[in-house]
């Protein structure tokens, strides 16, 4: 509420002296309310399967969930990958998803990089310089978020075309719509797709 329309309201309060008083009271605590809902939560939409952005969303998680805030991963197309249990049964599956699961990488220790792929040797560059700085895996980083507190939300439409299941994705997650990432946007400061 700007310096204004604050002014506006104190004058309409006083202008309803005691009558309306406590509408008028109720309609301000409700509008206070819903701005300290949105006290420093975060929402990322992680739509990117590569290494680098991956690395990123887990390392602003992990800032956000230090600094005790909030924090919800919306994972979606490709961004699923980095979830995936680095191994499991494509039986009963159709033809079609077995095709999209073997094509796609096995958890986030065989995702490519964005730039510099050079084949999958960049990722396992990138690693050891990381290792060399000490620097946190990406599994590490998202054991790390989840045992802060971490919200990882997967796509159920995504994981529907891609012929995923829960039971697919690492320990720890749950699954919901478009629906359910719109509600924890709304309620959060600030919203970050990668």
């Amino acid at each position: 509420m700007g310096n204004s329309e604050a002014t506006e309201k104190i004058n309409e309060i006083k202008e309803a002296g005691g009558e309306g008083l406590s509408a008028k009271l109720k309609e301000l605590e409700d509008r206070v309310a819903k701005i300290e809902e949105k006290d420093g939560n975060l929402t990322l939409i992680l739509m990117s399967g590569e290494f680098d952005k991956a690395m990123a969303a887990f390392i602003i998680a992990n800032g956000a969930l230090a600094m005790g805030k909030e924090v919800t991963i919306f994972v979606t197309f490709w961004g699923l990958d980095v979830i995936k249990k680095p191994a499991f049964s494509t039986a009963g599956r159709k033809f079609l998803e077995k095709m999209v699961l073997w094509m796609r990488p096995k958890g986030p220790d065989k995702i490519p990089t964005s730039k510099m792929n050079f084949a999958g040797i960049g990722p396992k560059l990138f690693r050891y310089m990381m290792g060399k700085k000490n620097v946190e895996k990406l599994g590490s980083l998202i054991e790390m978020a989840q045992e802060f507190g971490l919200k990882i939300i997967a796509c159920q439409m995504s994981m529907d075309v891609m012929g995923l299941r829960k039971e697919d994705m690492i320990d720890g997650i749950e699954v919901g719509g478009v629906a359910v990432m719109l509600n924890k946007s709304y309620k959060s400061n600030s919203t970050l797709f990668i």
